[in-house]
C-alpha cells in the first residue's frame, strides 16, 4: 500500500533541537517530518534518559544523552543552535525562563508545552508557595518581553492544555454568539473577545477532561501509572491548586490567597492541586469529580477575557482545569496522597501495546450563559490515535497536535516575540491541529453543579447562583 501524501505546511532550513524525548517528543517527531519540509539530519535530540532512542533511530535522528543543568545549558545550546534555528522544549526539570532568555538573546525560535522550573523548583520549601505557582512562572516569562524592535518568536505553553484549549474557547464563544447574539460582529482583538464573553454571560470556564484509557497490565501497589509523563503529572499535581478568579464570585474559598504582584487574574489554595476536587461535566462522561490541577491556561484565559474600567476588573470568568485522569492514574494519585506525597518507587507510562481501549474527551465547558452549559472539544479514541500517527495514545496525540501547530505558527511568524496561545490566530492554529484531534463536537447540556446535591444529605450551597465556585468545589 502506498504511503499517504501529507500536506507540507512550511519549509525549514535551519536546525531543530528537541529537548526532552518522552511520550510527547516521540509522538511529535513523525508529525514534524510529515508536515515540515526538512531532513532528519536537521534535527537533534538532547535528553536526560535513553527513553525513546529506538523511536529516534527509526526516523534517522541522533540522540545525545546529556541532562541540562544550570551549569551546562548555555554550552549545550550554543554548540547546537544559532540564529534562525529552533528550540522545541519538551523537557521537565529544566528552567523554561532561562531557555527563553537565551533564545531571545541568540535569535533562536522557541516553543514549550509548559513553563517549568529547574529540578526541585515545584517543592522547594525555601520558596514561598505563591512563588511556586504557574501564576508566578507566567509573570516571570512575560517579564522577559522586550519592547524594542522585532524579537524571535517564543511560543509559551502550547500543547493541548495549556495550548489548544485557548483556541477552543474562542471557537466556543463564536458558537454561542451564533446562537445567542447572531448580529454580534466577530471579535478582532483582545478587548472584543472579553466584551463578547461578558455579553454572552459566561461566568465560568472549565477545561473539562475525562481520560478512559485502560491497559492489559493493571496498576500494582507501589507503582504510579499514567498515560503521559508521570514526573510531569506529579510535578504539576503537587503545585498549589490555582484558578482564574471571576468577578461574580462572592464566597472566598478556604485557604485561598490572592497574589501581591502581576495581573491579579488568579488565586491559589493552600493545598496541592491533586488534593482538590471539583465538579464538572463532559458529554460522554456526564457529571464527574475532577482534580483542580494547576495549568497555565486557567490564568492566561482569565486574564485575556478580563474587562477593566481603569484599574478595576469589572468582568472576568472563573477558569480552571477539571481533570479526571485514567483510572490507573486515579488510583496512583490516591496512593501518592496517602503516602504523604512521596513518589512511589516505580513509575510507568502505559505502553502503547498494552492499551486495550479508551478515549480522551478534552474540551472547554462554558457555563452560566442563557443556554446553561456548552462543551466544545476533542473526542479521540486509542484506535483513532493509532490510525492517525505512530507512537501515540489519544492523550499524547492531542498534545502533539498542539505542539506541531504551534511550531509551524512560530515558523510562519518568526519575529512575534514572546506570545501566549490567546495571542495567536486561533483559526490558523486549529486548521493544522484538527486532523489529529478525532471528533470535534460542540454540545449543550443542562448540567449544573447543584445537580443531586440534596439527594443524600443537606449541603451548604449557593442556590441563587449555581455557577459560584463554592458550588463547584468538592470541599
Amino acid at each position: 500500500m502506498p504511503e499517504p501524501c501529507y500536506q507540507t505546511w512550511i519549509d525549514f532550513h535551519g536546525h531543530l533541537l528537541i529537548l526532552g524525548f518522552g511520550g510527547i517528543g516521540q509522538g511529535v517527531l513523525p508529525l514534524l517530518l510529515r508536515h515540515v519540509r526538512m531532513a532528519p539530519e536537521q534535527i537533534a535530540i538532547v535528553s536526560a534518559s535513553e527513553c525513546g532512542a529506538g523511536v529516534a533511530a527509526e526516523y534517522g535522528v541522533a540522540v545525545s544523552l546529556e541532562p541540562l543543568t544550570r551549569d551546562n545549558y548555555r554550552q549545550v545550546l550554543e554548540s547546537r543552535l544559532g540564529p534562525g534555528d529552533f528550540l522545541l522544549n519538551l523537557s521537565i526539570n529544566v528552567s523554561s525562563l532561562d531557555l527563553i532568555a537565551w533564545c531571545q538573546d541568540h535569535q533562536v525560535l522557541y516553543l514549550d508545552a509548559s513553563i517549568e522550573p529547574w529540578l526541585g523548583g515545584y517543592c522547594d520549601q525555601s520558596v514561598p508557595p505563591a512563588r511556586r505557582t504557574n501564576y508566578a512562572l507566567r509573570e516571570a516569562a512575560l517579564a522577559l518581553r522586550q519592547p524594542q524592535g522585532p524579537r524571535p518568536t517564543a511560543v509559551l505553553t502550547h500543547g493541548v492544555n495549556p495550548g489548544l484549549v485557548s483556541h477552543f474557547v474562542k471557537q466556543a464563544l463564536l458558537d454561542l454568539a451564533a446562537e445567542l447574539l447572531p448580529t454580534a460582529a466577530p471579535p478582532q482583538n483582545r478587548a472584543a473577545w472579553a466584551a463578547l464573553a461578558r455579553r454572552l454571560g459566561v461566568r465560568a470556564i472549565h477545561i473539562a477532561e475525562r481520560d478512559t484509557h485502560t491497559a492489559s497490565q493493571p496498576k500494582l501497589p507501589g507503582e504510579f501509572v499514567n498515560t503521559w509523563s508521570v514526573d510531569g503529572f506529579v510535578g504539576e499535581g503537587c503545585q498549589p491548586a490555582e484558578l482564574g478568579w471571576g468577578t461574580h464570585e462572592r464566597h472566598w474559598p478556604r485557604g485561598a490567597h490572592r497574589h501581591t504582584f502581576g495581573c491579579d487574574s488568579a488565586i491559589w489554595l493552600e493545598r496541592p492541586g491533586a488534593a482538590v476536587r471539583v465538579r464538572s461535566w463532559t458529554p460522554l462522561e456526564g457529571p464527574y469529580h475532577g482534580f483542580l490541577i494547576t495549568h497555565g491556561e486557567a490564568i492566561s484565559i482569565a486574564d485575556y477575557l478580563t474587562v477593566r474600567d481603569g484599574d478595576d476588573a469589572v468582568y472576568r470568568p472563573t477558569v480552571h482545569y477539571a481533570y479526571h485522569p485514567c483510572d490507573a492514574a486515579l488510583l496512583s494519585l490516591h496512593e501518592l496522597a496517602g503516602k504523604g506525597w512521596v513518589m512511589q518507587p516505580r513509575q510507568r507510562q502505559m505502553e502503547l501495546s498494552s492499551i486495550t481501549a479508551g478515549t480522551d474527551e478534552l474540551g472547554v465547558l462554558l457555563l452560566g450563559h442563557a443556554r446553561g452549559a456548552y462543551w466544545y472539544g476533542s473526542r479521540l479514541s486509542i484506535a483513532q490515535a493509532r490510525a492517525l500517527c505512530p507512537h501515540n495514545n489519544a492523550t499524547t496525540l492531542q498534545t502533539c497536535a498542539g505542539v506541531l501547530a504551534g511550531l509551524v505558527w512560530a515558523l510562519r511568524h518568526p519575529a512575534a516575540g514572546i506570545v501566549e496561545p490567546e495571542e495567536m490566530d486561533f483559526r490558523e492554529v486549529l486548521e493544522m491541529a484538527l486532523p489529529y484531534l478525532g471528533e470535534m463536537v460542540g454540545i449543550y447540556g443542562d448540567w449544573t453543579p447543584l445537580e443531586g446535591r440534596h439527594r443524600l444529605f443537606a449541603e451548604d450551597v449557593d442556590a441563587q447562583d449555581p455557577w459560584q465556585f463554592k458550588n463547584i468545589l468538592v470541599d
